[in-house]
């Protein structure tokens, strides 16, 4: 599988978002202060291809996996950007760090890869798994005892929790009560300039 082992301080900084959006809350970096100032106005192609990175490195994607989410989300009804967005925040690591199961989106993809979850009683490890209405995340009963996972549901506790899920972390298991909206996606970002990048 392959990894994105951008640091992530340094990325945050470069396309312009906070690394708490990543689940980091004290990262910070003070490489090159001034840099935003010295940098040149950006092209349109620039900007557009900025927005695009800005997505991938939020949810860990790499480019073949995202522009298959792109295709399906043209050929699905409605605004394609939304469509995207939507799509890529229904992956299951996404979904079990907005449950707080995990301190980091890297992290969730880790676990899941590891195998720590079920999706409706049966054991998925594909981060990219699609969740839909209905279904229902746990944590494995014999991962849920281990200190990892208590540490982190204690940490996670006063989460904030998104409306399309309804999370009960004592017994570390989330229900996709609905499917999520463009509006609760807490990243900055301009997908219309994502749906300009593609359409060259």
């Amino acid at each position: 599988m392959a990894k994105n082992m951008q640091p992530v301080a340094k990325r945050c900084k470069a396309l312009g978002i906070s690394p708490t959006v990543m689940g980091y809350n004290r990262k910070t970096t003070n490489r090159n202060p001034g840099g935003n100032q010295m940098r040149r106005k950006k092209s349109e192609y620039a900007t557009q291809l900025t927005e695009k990175q800005k997505v991938k490195f939020v949810y860990g994607i790499l480019e073949k996996q995202f522009r298959a989410y792109y295709e399906k989300a043209f050929a699905m009804q409605g605004k394609t950007g939304e469509n995207l967005l939507i799509l890529i925040e229904r992956r299951l690591d996404n979904v079990v760090y907005r449950a707080g199961f995990a301190m980091t989106r890297r992290e969730a993809r880790q676990l899941v890869s590891h195998a720590h979850f079920t999706v409706n009683g049966k054991k998925v490890n594909i981060p990219s798994y699609l969740v839909k209405p209905g279904d229902v995340i746990a944590i494995k009963e014999t991962s849920l005892s281990k200190d990892k996972f208590k540490n982190t549901l204690e940490a996670n506790a006063t989460m904030p929790i998104v409306s399309w899920l309804s999370v009960d972390r004592t017994k570390g298991q989330a229900t996709v009560a609905t499917m999520p909206t463009r509006d609760e996606i807490d990243c900055e970002i301009e997908e219309n300039l994502i749906v300009e990048l593609y359409s060259k």
